[in-house]
């Protein structure tokens, strides 16, 4: 196999969820331009059109509206995909929220809404699709899940986001478990813990912190779509086959900072 073809994609299928904004959608759009077939998902119809509609400019893409924080969201949407195809090489669990509040006044709504969607409906959307992951992967070249975590749970952050934080551990591990579990089936599961990167979900903390944020992290900037695009391409490929159970900080070296 030449180094070419070690990274070489093209003719895969993938999932990619939060897929229309932010790291989600960096991803996305790398992958389809890569010559992969994308489905994103997201809850919100007309982002959904809005995003399949720019991805459609570099190759096959597809949006299906699908909130998958609520409780049967993760089943619908599952046999929804499970219809149009049998086999599914890439699943990228990006969607994922944050929630910020003082410890003394922290809700458990916002401690329950954020484990639900960042750890709960990723391990039963993996689950409802491992027929068609399992039906991808070969020993030569196994399917592939690909978690997006947080240096926020390698480290202990200085906001007050405590079921982020907590979530994003718990998805670190959840993929350690789910590695061991898979690995025998060919399929691969790892976890990218990407740092600040300039999307929706950063914007208010880096206008006001950004600076301070950019001077602690060794690289000197935050991370741009090509650190995210290359590492999922990495973790999909060929390149990547014999790599699973691992956490990838993706974060120019912040977490070694704080």
């Amino acid at each position: 196999m030449s180094n070419c073809q070690l990274f070489d994609v093209s003719g895969k299928v993938a999932i990619v969820t939060g897929g229309t904004r932010g790291i989600g959608y960096m991803i996305a759009e790398g992958l389809v331009k890569a010559g992969v077939k994308t489905y994103i998902a997201s809850r919100k119809a007309d982002a959904c059109a809005d995003a399949e509609r720019e991805l459609k400019k570099h190759g096959e893409a597809i949006a299906i509206a699908a909130d998958l924080s609520a409780p049967d969201a993760a089943g619908g949407f599952a046999a929804e995909m499970l219809k149009r195809e049998p086999s599914i090489h890439i699943l990228v669990n990006n969607a994922g929220a944050t929630w910020g509040a003082p410890f003394d006044d922290f809700p458990e709504s916002g401690w329950d809404k954020i484990m639900d969607l960042n750890v709960r409906s990723i391990f039963f959307l993996t689950q409802q699709l491992a027929p068609a992951l399992r039906a991808a992967g070969s020993e030569a070249d196994p399917a592939r899940v690909i978690n997006i975590g947080s240096v926020d749970g390698l480290t202990s952050p200085e906001m007050e986001n405590f079921s982020y934080s907590a979530s994003k551990a718990a998805l670190h591990h959840l993929t350690r478990h789910l590695a061991k579990h898979l690995g025998p089936a060919n399929i691969n599961v790892n976890v990218i813990a990407p740092g600040p990167f300039e999307t929706k979900m950063t914007a208010q903390v880096l206008k006001e912190f950004g600076d301070a944020i950019v001077k602690a992290i060794p690289r000197g900037r935050t991370g741009q779509a090509s650190d995210a695009v290359g590492t999922a391409i990495f973790l999909a490929s060929a390149a990547s086959a014999y790599i699973t159970g691992a956490v990838i900080p993706l974060d120019g070296g912040f977490s070694t900072t704080r």
